[in-house]
């Protein structure tokens, strides 16, 4: 795997900590300072996991309907499937109505 370098800024007592432990464990602070940010990057959470998977699975479908068509279709066919819909309310004229008024079921 290629390597690039690139400037860490750090506070002073934790560089002089990175120092210490690398003189005791006999090893380079870019190999602990790389392995403690490979350690760190694994340990993502189950939300991140979850966002992870609903994005690649969001992309896959952009791919399969770049413009939306079969996903407004569905939409179309699941509303004009449906003989009453409680959201859409009931129309309620009479002496008292101004004008038509929408009422919700329930």
């Amino acid at each position: 795997m290629a390597r690039s370098a690139f400037t860490l800024r750090l506070p002073e007592a934790t560089r002089s900590a990175l120092e210490s432990l690398s003189r005791i464990e006999r090893r380079p602070i870019n190999q602990l300072v790389t392995e403690a940010v490979e350690v760190y990057l694994r340990r993502s959470g189950p939300e991140e996991r979850g966002l992870a998977a609903s994005l690649e699975a969001l992309r896959r479908y952009r791919e399969r309907d770049p413009g939306y068509r079969l996903a407004m279709a569905s939409f179309v066919d699941s509303e004009a499937s449906v003989e009453t819909d409680p959201v859409e309310g009931t129309v309620v004229s009479g002496e008292d109505a101004e004008a038509p008024v929408e009422t919700v079921n329930g």
